[in-house]
């Protein structure tokens, strides 16, 4: 089908040819899992906390494979899952427009084919990248493309171990607590799935209402004709500098520790599908290597969102200046850097996030159990790095693995499908680029887990399977009758 610049094919005509390429690709498979219940009630097979792009193709891979009995729970309401109609605060996606992200290699599922349905290969071809709000729009018509079966404004308090390796949830919808049986869970919670925003000590030191973390909600009209400070030079703290200048702050003052900005994105530029396949595979000092180089020199922000900051001529960037020091006077803080002593009113803080098992409630029993890189990889001495060594050590199916043995084999079914993965498998569960092979890989192995575990019913099925394909009267048997005098000729 040729799409015309002149006139796009418009969404009704796209929907179609998926709904057909599914079709002829006997999409989604039939289901196939047998059935569980607990006090009458059916158990998930899977239950996926988070329906942003990773809870999605997550979902959308099970039940390309056979697994239609689960759910998403997200806590957002329907539309502002995840970060991108939130707390990002880029123009554009940062990644190129051409990467089929979640598409689960189906080209009419694809970001490019939604863009040019609506505007046109013309557009298309004008367009630098992604518009943010428009990704999110394009998420949520993949949603919808898909049937996925995401339940909004629903919360998942706790998750316990339950009979017969059955996790049992609690969930919050509503105000009201329900419970709920699942066979596996998926963690697709982001950046912050296994901890939360990092701030550095220092910030406990002054009153919550003179700062906030680049994830929060923040009140930028607040802060017109503000002197406002962001600590840090990711793409993160650029975009929150830029959309702070955009409200009328009097003043932006960007606080970097580095000399300079860094300028090379080096996972990207040796980004391949050996990289993505490849990954896992790495020895374990490899994979350290690989990313504690890359931790070092940092991503850079992208370019235009520096440009965002640097056009406006009440914008200062504060270059070898680590923050030493922040007082309360007057109604206002003052910073200490290396260099100076600087006014402001506000702090944004673009420092991070971390991971912090203990600060997430839904996993507490499970916390104390779940093994860590540090707990069995001797760090090198010349290559320490506390974001790796508190990266958690996971199976060949994002799973978590115990730290002890035996101490709690229910961690085996939760699964974790988020941005901490990364030295495990390689970036495939936090990013727009390798998200369908990442999810692919998770599925097939909750698949595998699915089917081995239910051995015995499957047998069982194929014992009882007797629907004949052939009726008996289709052949003649030619030694019938052997022995029998032969006609005269």
């Amino acid at each position: 089908m040729t799409v015309s610049s002149a006139s796009p094919m418009g969404l009704a005509a796209l929907e179609a040819r998926l709904r057909q390429d599914l079709e002829w690709l006997e999409l989604p498979a039939k289901s196939w899992v047998p059935p569980r219940e607990i006090d009458g009630r059916r158990v998930r097979d899977v239950v996926i906390i988070g329906a942003g792009m990773a809870g999605l193709v997550v979902s959308g891979m099970l039940k390309r494979l056979g697994v239609d009995n689960h759910v998403l729970y997200d806590r957002a309401p329907a539309g502002l899952e995840g970060p991108w109609v939130t707390f990002a605060r880029m123009r554009t996606l940062r990644s190129p427009k051409q990467l089929t992200g979640p598409a689960m290699g189906l080209p009419a599922l694809t970001f490019r084919a939604f863009y040019e349905a609506q505007f046109g290969r013309a557009a298309w071809d004008a367009l630098d990248r992604a518009p943010r709000a428009l990704w999110m729009d394009y998420l949520i018509w993949y949603r919808k493309m898909l049937d996925l079966p995401v339940e909004n404004e629903t919360e998942v308090a706790a998750i316990h171990g339950g009979p017969d390796g059955i996790l049992a949830l609690q969930i919050v919808r509503a105000g009201v607590t329900e419970a709920v049986h699942a066979r596996h869970v998926v963690l697709a919670t982001g950046r912050d799935g296994l901890g939360g925003p990092y701030v550095p000590p220092i910030a406990e030191t002054i009153d919550r209402r003179y700062w906030a973390h680049t994830a929060a909600a923040i009140d930028f009209k607040a802060l017109k004709g503000k002197r406002v400070a962001v600590i840090g030079a990711g793409a993160s703290s650029m975009d929150n500098a830029a959309v702070a200048l955009e409200a009328g702050a009097a003043r932006l003052d960007l606080f970097i520790r580095r000399t300079d900005i860094p300028r090379v994105n080096k996972f990207t530029g040796i980004g391949s599908q050996g990289v993505v396949h490849g990954f896992a595979g790495l020895p374990d000092e490899w994979k350290w290597r690989f990313l504690d180089h890359t931790l070092r020199a940092q991503t850079p922000p992208p370019r235009p969102s520096t440009l965002r900051v640097s056009q406006h001529p009440n914008g200062h960037f504060h270059l070898g200046s680590p923050i030493l020091g922040i007082e309360e006077r007057d109604g206002h803080l003052v910073l200490t850097t290396p260099k100076g002593r600087y006014d402001t009113d506000f702090i944004i803080f673009g420092t991070g996030f971390r991971v912090d098992l203990m600060s997430r409630p839904e996993l507490a029993d499970f916390a104390p159990h779940i093994r860590l890189w540090r707990d069995r990889f001797p760090v090198p001495a010349d290559m320490p790095n506390v974001e790796l060594e508190t990266s958690p050590d996971l199976g060949e199916s994002f799973e978590f693995l115990e730290k002890i043995p035996g101490t709690c084999p229910a961690l085996r079914a939760i699964h974790c499908f988020n941005f901490p993965a990364t030295l495990s498998h390689g970036k495939l569960s936090g990013d727009i680029p390798a998200i369908s092979e990442g999810a692919d890989r998770l599925a097939r192995g909750i698949v595998r887990s699915l089917f081995v575990a239910d051995r015995e019913t499957h047998f069982a099925t194929l014992q009882a399977f007797d629907t004949p394909e052939l009726q008996g009267d289709e052949w003649t048997d030619a030694d019938a009758n052997v022995g029998a005098p032969h006609a005269a000729a």
